[in-house]
């Protein structure tokens, strides 16, 4: 197959991409064509069918594995594929590990790693919340490692939400150092814990996708919900120290504006924030960044309120 990222302009090819996104618009002048997000492991692309009816264009859907043949062309500054042909591929045609976005760290080690943090929680009643999920429930713990982080922005692949989470935990182990005031076992409890409720929020891939639960609730009322759940099973837990762990997690987008139901009150709940803010937009411009080598301004970011470019050395 050829990988998204290796594509160039000019090239025509046949090969099979995951489908993830299908959209029916019509041109100016009013004749029919279909908008496709086309995915593999590397990353997407987008696709044009203008004119779905040909004899060349087979019936098709969101979340089919199909395989394309029309030539690739530069729109705008991005890769664009122009299909000619499509069909929906048989599952035997293709390897499905080969069309999930995947992180590049190792996950068993990120997660050894993380659990070495874990492990220096003294507090009794916080190291039975991380036993509780990170070590006993064998089913979150798979879920945990193999999942993205988020939809779109950052993190949006397998092993994600993983390596977001060790991220802000390291990022959490400088303030403690830098700054006493803040306790350890609570931050790093809430660090590990803050996403979690994202386990829920989003299905697995090839999906990736809100559920129910997602859409209702989101990740943050969840997760709440999740550590809830943990307290309950753990004997004369204190009251005070659950509402200050619930906090963290209830704060942790900083802004009401952001889906925070509260802003932070106590100080390690501003630093979950500041970690979480600083690790998703530090690796958001990873991922704008990748494989692009140009020095080029790349246009303005919503996120980011600003037009961006690589520096120049």
């Amino acid at each position: 197959m050829r990988y998204i990222n290796t594509l160039h302009e000019g090239e025509t090819i046949r090969t099979i991409y995951l489908c993830k996104g299908k959209r029916s618009a019509e041109t100016r002048n009013g004749k029919p064509y279909d908008n496709l997000i086309l995915q593999d492991k590397t990353g997407t692309l987008d696709g044009k069918v203008w004119d779905p009816n040909s004899n060349g264009i087979a019936d098709y859907d969101e979340k089919d594995f199909v395989e394309v043949f029309g030539e690739v062309i530069n729109y705008n500054g991005n890769l664009q594929l122009n299909i000619r042909q499509l069909r929906v591929a048989g599952k035997g045609e293709y390897n499905p590990a080969d069309y999930m976005p995947t992180s590049e760290k190792s996950v068993d080690g990120m997660y050894e790693e993380l659990m070495h943090y874990g492990a220096q929680v003294k507090n009794p009643y916080l190291q039975q919340v991380i036993q509780y999920y990170f070590v006993k429930d064998e089913a979150f713990i798979r879920r945990f490692k193999s999942h993205s982080a988020a939809k779109t922005v950052h993190h949006g692949f397998a092993g994600g939400l993983l390596e977001h989470t060790l991220s802000v935990v390291k990022m959490c182990e400088y303030m403690v150092g830098a700054y006493p005031i803040l306790n350890k076992d609570l931050l790093y409890t809430a660090a590990m814990c803050h996403d979690i409720g994202k386990t829920q929020e989003l299905s697995s891939f090839p999906d990736n996708d809100y559920t129910d639960d997602g859409q209702l609730l989101g990740h943050i009322v969840i997760g709440v919900e999740m550590l809830d759940d943990a307290i309950r099973e753990i004997p004369d837990f204190p009251k005070k120290l659950s509402s200050e762990l619930k906090h963290c997690i209830i704060a942790h987008h900083g802004e009401l504006e952001y889906g925070s139901p509260k802003k932070p009150a106590l100080a390690e709940a501003v630093a979950l924030n500041f970690a979480d803010c600083t690790d998703a937009k530090m690796q958001t411009l990873t991922e704008i960044f990748k494989d692009k080598n140009t020095t080029d301004w790349l246009g303005y970011n919503r996120l980011f309120e600003s037009n961006l470019r690589k520096t120049s050395i």
